[in-house]
């Protein structure tokens, strides 16, 4: 039912802030004596499709044919999982950074299909959330993505809604426990407090 390490998948809507709460995350596990690695989905994936010639950028991923993005992401959680073995021990933690859901051309596609859960096998799925308006904002800011397809602040809204419904349909699969971390603007090491809190409890 489990991978040998503990494994702790963080989803949220695009420009919600996962990143920027891991990044505190690992400065306090680091000074806490907690051993993290932090991975991130879509790199995985992107670096498969750059390899093969599917795509020029990390936003043409979720444009890719439907099949295309349930083979790659596949190929990322067997990869993911095998550069960790060996690397963590039972009380270390893998820390995935996805999405629960991705808006594709053909509709919503599932980050944590089946055939990912049976990888991953997580302990904990965490959904990192903000208000739809502050969300907005800081995907404006953020010049290196593409997010105007996602569709202002009640295309965030619904999302973040259905993202988190996802996020609990995937728990039961592996009996994954489910917490909600509110990402309010300029307290992400709040929200990493609150992540930690949780980790020390699994």
């Amino acid at each position: 039912m489990r991978n040998p390490f503990k494994v702790v998948v963080v989803t949220g809507v695009p420009g919600v802030g996962k990143t920027t709460v891991l990044e505190h995350l690992a400065r306090i596990a680091s000074r806490k004596g907690l051993k993290l690695k932090i991975v991130n989905f879509g790199d995985y994936m992107l670096e498969t499709a750059l390899k093969e010639g599917l795509v020029k950028s990390r936003d043409e991923l979720r444009r890719l044919p439907l099949r295309r993005q349930l083979n790659l992401q596949a190929l990322a959680a067997s990869r993911i999982v095998e550069d960790s073995v060996g690397e963590l021990g039972e009380n270390d933690f893998l820390i995935v950074d996805t999405h629960a859901l991705v808006r594709t051309p053909a509709g919503y596609l599932p980050g944590l299909p089946f055939n990912v859960l049976e990888k991953l096998k997580p302990d904990m799925i965490v959904v990192v959330e903000a208000e739809p308006g502050v969300v907005v904002e800081r995907q404006a800011r953020d010049r290196s993505r593409y997010r105007g397809d996602i569709g202002g602040v009640d295309g965030v809204r619904r999302l973040m809604e259905q993202a988190r419904s996802a996020a609990i349909a995937s728990a039961t699969r592996y009996a994954s426990t489910v917490l909600v971390v509110d990402n309010r603007e300029g307290a992400p090491e709040e929200a990493a407090l609150k992540l930690l809190e949780a980790l020390e409890g699994l």
